[in-house]
């Protein structure tokens, strides 16, 4: 979860405060485990994706663990369901099943320019170009001095429905937290199953544990 978050407040930069990252295009390449971290934060930042790799069964995986939406075998069936996407600003994740080196090469004869890329994508001519023309590269961020990744379980014994239990954590942030506001509401739609019952925040860790402590203990039944 943190390594996601790390790559997700990365964006933070070119993130719009109400729409996040609608409307750009990352392309993170092989979905090796740094790179479905990377689909994820991107997602839950709002950006439609891209990957590539000639193991079928890997973008397979991907899909089935949440990183991919959706798997397809040529490049033009994946920019058919990412323009889409792209037009309505809202996120999606790719997976062509062709190999990288294939893949760059047919988004330069077809003109398309990602805006992101990850960082551990091996040089080429192609990416070269994508470069020049302003892609940006993705590097995950330290959290700041201070600033704590706060793990959260969702106590046992809570019995509201689990968008409760967010609505007290966004109560407990800043209105103008935009990064940390949009991390709750979206990214247990994208985190592994594993962590469907878990929260997480980014702050000093006296910041928010005791108000949300003391919140959850005076939760009403419903």
């Amino acid at each position: 979860m943190e390594a996601v978050y790390r790559l997700y407040a990365s964006l933070a930069p070119v993130m719009d405060p109400e729409s996040g990252l609608g409307g750009k295009l990352l392309y993170a390449g092989e979905p090796d485990p740094d790179a479905c971290h990377l689909l994820r934060a991107a997602s839950i930042a709002g950006a439609a994706s891209l990957a590539a790799s000639a193991n079928a069964p890997a973008l397979h995986q991907a899909m089935r663990d949440g990183a991919l939406d959706f798997a397809v075998t040529t490049l033009g069936e994946a920019l058919r369901i990412l323009k889409n996407q792209l037009r309505k600003q809202q996120p999606a994740a790719a997976g062509v099943s062709l190999s990288p080196r294939a893949v760059e090469l047919e988004m330069l004869d077809r003109g398309v320019q990602p805006d992101l890329l990850a960082s551990g994508l091996p040089s080429s001519p192609e990416l070269a170009v994508f470069t020049a023309l302003g892609a940006g590269r993705i590097q995950p961020q330290p959290l700041p001095p201070g600033c704590n990744f706060n793990i959260l379980p969702i106590p046992t014994d809570w019995r509201q429905p689990l968008a409760a239990f967010d609505e007290l954590l966004l109560g407990c942030l800043a209105p103008a937290d935009h990064l940390n506001r949009r991390w709750v509401r979206l990214a247990p739609r994208y985190l592994p199953v594993a962590a469907r019952r878990l929260r997480s925040i980014a702050c000093a860790r006296d910041a928010v544990l005791p108000l949300i402590a003391r919140r959850v203990g005076s939760a009403p039944e419903p």
